[in-house]
C-alpha cells in the first residue's frame, strides 16, 4: 500500500492494512489444533484448489467467483476476524510458528539476549492476572503529565513527546530518508489529529452511527481513566477532530510524491502556521537539532494550527488524556481493552468475537521486538533454499519487465532508457536483514507490561531520531520476517520479500509453475511495477523524486491511468460504496502489471516448450487461476465500508476482475466474447507497462 501518510510516501505494500489485532479483549486460550508448523497447507494436489472453483459460471462471465466461488460459498469468517482469506489462512499459520518461538523463549530460564527480551516480554504481556490487578494505574505518571500543562506551548511539548509513547498529536513526526536527496534523512511532518480511519467518519452522513458510538467511546475512556467531567469533555474532543477534519487533506491527495514534499526551515514554521508552538514541538520530540522540516500537508498546517490555537486548554489537555489512554488501552486491564475492541474492531469493522490473548502477545512482540523475534524465526522456519529459489523467481520478472518496457509503443526512446536504467538498478531484499537491530539497551521486565511498551517506544524513537544527521541506512528493512506482505521502496528503489511469503498460495515448490508464477510472480511482478506506478514513476534508479519523463509519455501514461481508473469506479462493491480510484490507482496499475509480468515470466520459463494441460487447464489459463486463488476471500460490510474510504488497495474481486479484462491472453485462454460481463474490447483494454 503506498502509505504517503508515514513520513516520504515512499513504501508501496501488497497487501490492505487491518485493524489491530493488539486491541481485543482477552478471551479463551485455546490452544491450536496440532499441525506441522514447518510448512504450510497445500493447496490442492498441484497448487490450485480446484475443489473451490464455481463452474456454473463462466470465466467471461466473472473470473473471480469462477475461480473462487465454491470456496466463498462455504466460507465462513472467524468471529475473531474483520475478513478471512488466502492471505489470513497463511497469517494464521505466521501466528502459529510466532508462538512457537516466543512460548519456548518465555520457558527458557537460561535464555539470553535476543531470546530473554522475547520471552520476557511475551510473559509481561501473559500475565492477565497482574495486568488486571493494576487497573488504570500505569496511566497515571502520564496522565499527571497531562494535567501538569500550563498553556499550549507545554502541550505542544507533550504533542512531540508521544512520539516516544503513548499519546497523540495535531501534527505528525518522523525521520525518514528525503525523497529529493535520498542518502540522507529529513524530518516529515504530517497532518494528524484524527482518531477515526478517514476524515470522512466525521464529514459522511453515512457515518454518524460510528461518529456518535466514537464520542460515546471517547467518554467512556476518560471516564476509566478518572479525567473529571468525561461526557462534556469527549463532546469537545469530537467537535475538535471534527473541524480538523474539515481542513486536512483527502488520502488521495495526500498520495502525491510532489505535493506532500515541502522543505521549510524551522525558523518559518512559525510563519506558515502560527499558532503552534513548533519548537517546543520538536524539542519534545528529541528534534531539537532540525534545522529544517518538510510539511507534507503545508496547506493544512496554518488552519489545523488555527484550530489548536483556539481550543480551550482543559479541551486539548482532555484530547491528550484520551489518546493517551486509547493508545494504552491493550496493555491495561479488561475494562479498557473491551471498550477499545468494542469500538475499534467490533464498531468500525463489524468484528464481533475477541481474539485469544496469545494471538495479541504474539503480536506485540512482533511489534517491538521484530527483529529479535524475526531471527529466532528465520533459524526455525525457513530454510536457505528458499531464499535461492526467490532470488531466482525475481530474476525472472525482472527480465520480463525489461523486454516489457523495450516492446512499448507508447514510450519514447529517451523516456525508455531511463526506465531501463531505473530498472537495473532495483535492489532486491529477500528473507530477512543481512545485519539484525541490536536491541540490547532495551530494558525489558516479566512484571512491567506498560513499561516495557514505552521503553520499547521510547527506543525505537531514539533509533531515529539519533539517525538525522547519519547516512541512510540503505540495509534497513521496513517489515519483520513473519510478515506475510512485501513492498516497494521508492527512495531506495528496492523490492522487499519478508520470508514468511515464500509458500503456499505464493509458492508451493512441489506445485505447478504455471500457479506459482500466477502467485509468488505476481507478488513480485506487483512490487515491481510499483516502481513504475503513478507515484513510483516520479522517482529514479537512485530513489530521487524527480521528472525523468518526457510531457508527451507522461501524458500518454495518463491518459492510461485515467481508463483503468474509470474501470474501478465502475464497480459498486456494496449498495452505493464504490472504488475511489485517485486512492487505488498505485495498487491498481501494480496488480495489472505484475499480472502481466508474471505471465510472460511463465511464458520465459518454458523455453519455447510448449505448456502442459493440468485438470483440461491450459498454462495461461492456470497463470490467472493461480492469482485468482491468492485474492479469495471475504470482508465483514463495515470492514469494507473502512477500506473503501482509507486504504488505498481495492477489494479482492476487483484486484481479480479488472486487471484481467485488460490482458488480451486473458480473453485467448478463456474465449471470452463481445457481450460476456468480462469482455473488454481491444481500443478499450488498458495498456501501461
Amino acid at each position: 500500500m503506498k502509505t504517503a501518510w508515514l513520513a516520504a510516501a515512499a513504501t508501496a505494500a501488497l497487501l490492505l492494512a487491518t485493524p489491530s489485532a493488539a486491541q481485543p479483549a482477552a478471551a479463551a486460550d485455546s490452544a491450536p489444533a496440532p499441525r506441522d508448523l514447518t510448512k504450510a497447507p497445500r493447496m490442492g494436489t498441484w497448487g490450485f484448489d480446484a475443489s473451490g472453483m464455481d463452474r456454473q459460471v463462466s470465466a467471461g462471465q466473472d473470473f473471480f467467483r469462477f475461480a473462487n466461488g465454491t470456496y466463498l460459498d462455504k466460507l465462513e469468517i472467524p468471529g475473531d476476524r474483520s475478513s478471512y482469506g488466502a492471505f489470513n489462512a497463511l497469517d494464521e499459520l505466521s501466528k502459529d510458528r510466532m508462538r512457537a518461538v516466543v512460548d519456548k523463549a518465555a520457558a527458557n530460564p537460561a535464555a539470553t539476549g535476543a531470546e530473554a527480551q522475547v520471552g520476557a516480554l511475551y510473559r509481561s504481556f501473559m500475565d492477565e492476572a497482574r495486568v488486571n490487578a493494576l487497573g488504570a494505574r500505569p496511566l497515571a505518571a502520564d496522565l499527571a503529565a497531562v494535567k501538569a500543562a500550563k498553556d499550549r506551548r507545554d502541550i505542544a511539548r507533550l504533542m512531540g513527546e508521544t512520539a516516544k509513547g503513548f499519546g497523540s498529536s495535531v501534527f505528525s513526526v518522523q525521520v525518514y530518508d528525503d525523497a529529493k536527496d535520498p542518502l540522507k534523512y529529513a524530518v516529515y511532518v504530517g497532518q494528524a489529529g484524527l482518531g477515526m480511519p478517514d476524515r470522512d467518519y466525521y464529514l459522511d452522513a453515512k457515518f454518524a452511527p460510528q461518529k456518535a458510538a466514537y464520542e460515546a467511546y471517547v467518554a467512556k475512556l476518560l471516564t476509566l481513566a478518572g479525567w473529571p467531567q468525561p461526557q462534556a469533555n469527549a463532546k469537545a474532543i469530537v467537535a475538535m477532530e471534527t473541524e480538523i477534519a474539515k481542513v486536512s487533506w483527502t488520502r488521495a491527495e495526500r498520495r502525491d510524491d510532489d505535493k506532500t514534499h515541502n522543505p521549510y526551515e524551522v525558523a518559518k514554521l512559525a510563519q506558515l502556521a502560527p499558532g503552534f508552538d513548533w519548537r517546543a514541538f520538536l524539542a519534545g520530540a528529541d528534534l531539537s537539532k532540525a534545522t529544517r522540516v518538510i510539511a507534507q500537508e503545508n496547506t493544512a498546517f496554518p488552519k489545523i494550527a488555527a484550530i489548536y490555537a483556539k481550543t480551550p486548554v482543559d479541551t486539548l489537555k482532555a484530547w491528550m488524556a484520551f489518546t493517551t489512554a486509547d493508545q494504552a488501552a491493550p496493555y491495561l486491564s479488561d475494562d479498557f481493552v473491551q471498550a477499545r475492541f468494542d469500538f475499534r474492531l467490533k464498531t468500525l469493522s463489524g468484528v464481533p468475537a475477541l481474539q485469544p490473548r496469545w494471538k495479541r502477545g504474539v503480536n506485540l512482540v512482533d511489534a517491538n521486538l521484530g527483529e529479535a523475534l524475526g531471527q529466532l524465526y528465520v533459524e526455525a522456519y525457513f530454510p536457505a533454499e528458499s531464499k535461492a529459489k526467490m532470488e531466482a523467481l525475481v530474476g525472472d520478472l525482472k527480465t520480463a519487465m525489461g523486454a516489457r518496457i523495450e516492446k512499448l509503443t507508447w514510450m519514447s526512446a529517451p523516456t525508455k532508457a531511463k526506465a531501463l536504467e531505473k530498472l537495473a538498478k532495483f535492489h532486491v531484499k529477500i528473507g530477512y536483514p543481512d545485519k539484525w537491530r541490536d536491541y540490547s539497551a532495551l530494558t525489558i521486565k516479566d512484571d512491567d507490561l506498560y513499561g516495557n511498551v514505552e521503553r520499547a517506544a521510547a527506543f525505537e524513537w531514539k533509533r531515529q531520531a539519533d539517525r538525522l544527521d547519519q547516512p541512510v541506512d540503505r540495509d534497513e528493512w521496513e517489515m519483520t520476517p513473519p510478515t506475510i506482505n512485501a513492498y516497494y521502496s521508492s527512495t531506495k528503489n528496492e523490492i522487499v520479500f519478508p520470508a514468511a511469503i515464500l509458500q503456499p498460495p505464493f509458492f508451493d515448490p512441489e506445485g505447478d509453475p504455471a500457479i506459482n508464477y500466477g502467485g509468488i510472480g505476481g507478488v513480485i511482478g506487483h512490487e515491481i511495477t510499483h516502481g513504475f506506478d503513478d507515484q513510483g514513476r516520479k522517482s529514479d534508479g537512485d530513489g530521487r523524486l524527480t521528472d525523468w519523463w518526457t510531457a508527451e509519455d507522461a501524458a500518454r501514461f495518463q491518459a492510461e491511468a485515467d481508463k483503468l481508473g474509470k474501470q474501478y469506479a465502475a464497480m459498486e462493491i456494496l449498495p452505493g460504496a464504490r472504488i475511489n480510484p485517485e486512492l487505488t490507482m498505485g495498487e491498481n496499475i501494480a496488480d495489472l502489471g505484475g499480472l502481466l509480468l508474471a505471465l510472460d515470466a511463465y511464458h520465459l520459463s518454458l523455453k519455447g516448450q510448449p505448456a502442459p494441460v493440468i485438470d483440461g487447464l491450459t498454462g495461461d489459463q492456470r497463470v490467472f487461476l493461480g492469482w485468482a486463488q491468492v485474492w479469495r476471500g471475504k470482508y465483514r460490510d463495515d470492514f469494507m465500508k473502512q477500506i473503501l474510504v482509507s486504504d488505498p488497495h481495492a477489494p479482492p474481486q476487483a484486484r481479480v476482475d479488472v486487471p484481467v479484462k485488460n490482458i488480451d491472453a486473458f480473453h485467448e485462454a478463456f474465449g471470452v466474447k463481445p457481450g460476456d460481463p468480462m469482455y473488454v474490447t481491444p481500443q478499450d483494454r488498458v495498456r501501461i507497462w
